[in-house]
């Protein structure tokens, strides 16, 4: 006989009906809860009233209390004895007797209700106050019973009904009290387990009332390699705007740290809500390095980074306006490069760093520009290659450029808007108006703006994007920002995905939210220097064309043959050498620029390097320092110009 099989056999039932009870028990625990909860709190609330403080002044109150009645009794009587004594109701005895009764009946009346608020501060406990309301219900019902009924009629005693009463109660408070023993998963780490375990439905209902979430309910809890998700149904008048309102209750229901992100958003279905656990990171193990292999195969796709809660790979429009935000050291600079060498690679790229650092590192590879002259400049180079492919287009007949594209990448807007609006002529007038036309009218034509800005405000002092150019950029992403104010224009009206509240330590470095893409965290990818120095180099200059030669004037020779020669074809010129600081300089004074702080407002040169620059010119005897400091051109024969 195979003992084994028999023992296995034998248990089997035994087991599964186990099972069976656990089961039904984990269902109706949260239906006791409720019952279980207030008997609880009621019970806790008396225990904390029994104190030796409050049970002496009880003692204190019941011995006044049985003196006050014995007082009242005496008075009573003497009452009596004076009324026999004396017919007179006027007499001094019965007045006297019938003071002192009055009082006496006063004075125990008020100890009787400090004996009840004595009584009322010093309860009995929960457990025998039961006893007593059934002993109150089962002895005179059962006194009454025996009495009215007979011998077979006892078959239905009110003391049984009430024992089965009290043994009903003991049971939903057992059941009540249980915690459901959860199941999780293997692998999951501490922090993952609590979680899982407070949002099983046993657990979320029987405190949910206590943390004022009263009328929602969860479902088993799901692990996945972004976190833990789980559906909540919303009874009653609940809402998902109104339960994302409660992250912190949530969170103080299920114990998370305060650093753990919680988002709330909408079910599948109505009725429904999404509670998201960023307990993991589905980015994680995946080298956040970029090189020119994770360029997509769609030419007109580029690559942002990984979905960290799918891990998927984030593609934005190559050929489309960009904002990028994000407040100083969460990685903008770092974030932006991949994008860049990516419109590197496909097209031409043309940088203006108001700053100057990032054109340190790519000034080797692509066309930058950095002081005010040179913005300037790049600027109204970009206009012109604008309106030139407008006027090839036409003679083409085509709607959409389709040759190179060109990116114009702004880095830090507030700096270069900053710069624009200290040039108060015309000409500055006409710049600014000449970058606005770039946002709204150079994505047709080829010649698409990027903007990076650490303060992503249109109005103020100094905004970090134009209140004009903003509506213009349609694809946003935002790093962690300052505040909500900075969060509105980051992502316009996905603002809610809240990327002010993207933790600041370093492991959210490029991390953030794009607009549309819904409210889940992309870790974008980056490019360090020597990543950046590894691209191949190539500058863009603007197209300019020589206008075409006129032919000569045809003339008739008579007596000789002659031939109409085709005009000359259109040969492209040189793009033209950028003047130097020093040639600014010169060409200004001789302009009339008369002090330092002229030439620098013409030419937008920082003073230092106009300092600079006057001094080599004078001692190079180009130009001459008169004694009052007016500077001016110097004559061949060394005498000063008018």
């Amino acid at each position: 006989m195979d003992l084994k099989a028999v023992s296995t056999k034998i248990a089997e039932p035994t087991k599964s009906a186990f099972v069976t009870i656990t089961n039904t028990l984990d269902v109706m625990a949260p239906t006791m809860a409720p019952f279980a909860a207030r008997w609880d709190a009621e019970a806790d609330r008396r225990a904390k009233l029994r104190t030796p403080e409050n049970l002496r002044a009880l003692m204190d109150a019941q011995k006044a209390h049985n003196s006050a009645r014995s007082t009242a009794a005496s008075a009573r009587a003497q009452r009596t004895a004076a009324r026999a004594a004396s017919k007179n109701p006027l007499s001094t005895g019965r007045r006297a007797a019938r003071t002192a009764d009055k009082a006496a009946r006063t004075h125990r009346e008020s100890a009787k209700v400090a004996l009840k608020a004595a009584r009322k501060n010093y309860p009995t406990t929960l457990k025998v106050r039961a006893i007593q309301a059934h002993a109150v219900h089962a002895v005179p019902a059962s006194v009454t019973s025996w009495w009215l009924s007979t011998a077979q009629d006892w078959t239905f005693w009110p003391a049984s009904v009430s024992a089965g009463l009290m043994t009903f109660n003991a049971a939903a408070l057992w059941i009540g009290r249980r915690k459901a023993a959860v199941e999780v998963e293997d692998g999951l780490s501490a922090e993952e387990r609590q979680l899982v375990e407070r949002l099983d439905p046993s657990y979320w209902v029987q405190h949910a009332e206590e943390r004022g979430l009263g009328g929602t309910v969860t479902t088993p809890a799901e692990v996945t390699s972004g976190g833990i998700r789980c559906d909540v149904r919303l009874d009653g008048k609940w809402t998902v705007k109104e339960l994302a309102a409660q992250v912190d209750r949530i969170r103080a229901l299920l114990g998370a740290r305060t650093a753990l992100r919680i988002r709330v958003t909408s079910g599948p279905r109505g009725g429904w809500a999404v509670l998201a656990l960023a307990t993991r990171s589905a980015a994680d193990g995946v080298s956040s390095r970029w090189t020119p292999e994770r360029m997509p195969a769609d030419p007109l796709m580029m690559s942002l980074g990984l979905d960290t809660e799918t891990g998927d790979e984030v593609l934005v429009p190559f050929d489309e306006r960009l904002l990028v935000s994000g407040a100083s050291g969460t990685g903008k600079s770092w974030s932006t490069r991949p994008l860049m060498a990516t419109a590197h690679l496909r097209g031409d790229l043309l940088l203006i760093d108001g700053k100057g650092e990032e054109a340190n590192i790519w000034e080797a590879v692509c066309r930058v520009a950095v002081e005010g002259g040179e913005i300037a400049d790049a600027i109204d180079e970009a206009w012109d290659e604008m309106n030139r492919r407008k006027r090839d287009m036409k003679a083409r007949k085509i709607s959409v450029w389709d040759g190179r594209q060109l990116t114009v990448v702004i880095d830090e807007g507030q700096v270069v808007l900053a710069n624009l609006k200290l040039d108060k002529s015309d000409e500055g007038k006409a710049r600014m108006q000449r970058l606005i036309e770039l946002s709204s009218l150079g994505r047709s034509r080829g010649v698409v703006l990027w903007w990076a800005t650490q303060y992503p405000v249109t109005d103020g002092a100094a905004p970090g994007v134009h209140q004009l150019i903003a509506p213009n950029l349609l694809t946003r992403f935002s790093l962690r920002v300052a505040g909500t104010t900075q969060a509105q224009v980051a992502l316009d009206d996905c603002a809610h995905y809240a990327p002010q509240q993207i933790p600041e330590d370093r492991a959210h470095r490029g991390h953030g939210y794009l607009k549309g893409y819904g409210p889940r965290m992309i870790r974008t990818w980056t490019l360090d220097d020597d990543g950046v120095r590894a691209l191949p180099a190539r500058h863009w200059q603007p197209v300019v064309f020589k206008a075409p030669a006129e032919p000569a004037p045809l003339r008739l020779v008579k007596g000789e043959d002659y031939v109409i020669a085709p005009p000359a074809a259109a040969v492209p010129a040189q793009p033209k050498a950028q003047p130097t600081n020093r040639e600014k300089v010169a060409a200004a004074i001789a302009a009339g620029s008369k002090s330092v702080a002229d030439v620098a407002l013409v030419t937008g040169i920082n003073k230092g390097s106009v300092s600079k620059a006057v001094k080599s010119l004078v001692d190079a005897k180009q130009i001459v320092r008169a004694e009052d400091g007016s500077l001016s051109v110097a004559t061949q024969a060394g005498e000063v110009s008018a």
